[in-house]
């Protein structure tokens, strides 16, 4: 099974959510408090450990914010 690794640039993001959108996991949500460099609220993963990895959030993204890292995580 894949494991997702999240990577933000945070200073890019607009807070459109179009990410927390397609998330299938929905571990996507727009930070509570924190203010990136442009004024907006950027997003922000609630548990890591759940990311699959899949790519919708990158791929949906129109300003390039999120890159991601998959491993391969050994089946219990």
């Amino acid at each position: 099974m894949a494991k997702g690794i999240l990577k933000f640039n945070k200073d890019r993001c607009k807070g459109c959510e179009l990410c927390v959108v397609v998330c299938p996991k929905m571990i996507l949500k727009i930070h509570d408090y924190e203010v990136n460099a442009m004024g907006y609220r950027p997003i922000s993963v609630t548990d890591m450990d759940q990311c699959i990895g899949c790519g919708s959030c990158a791929l949906m993204c129109p300003d390039g914010v999120i890159s991601i890292y998959t491993e391969e995580v050994p089946a219990k």
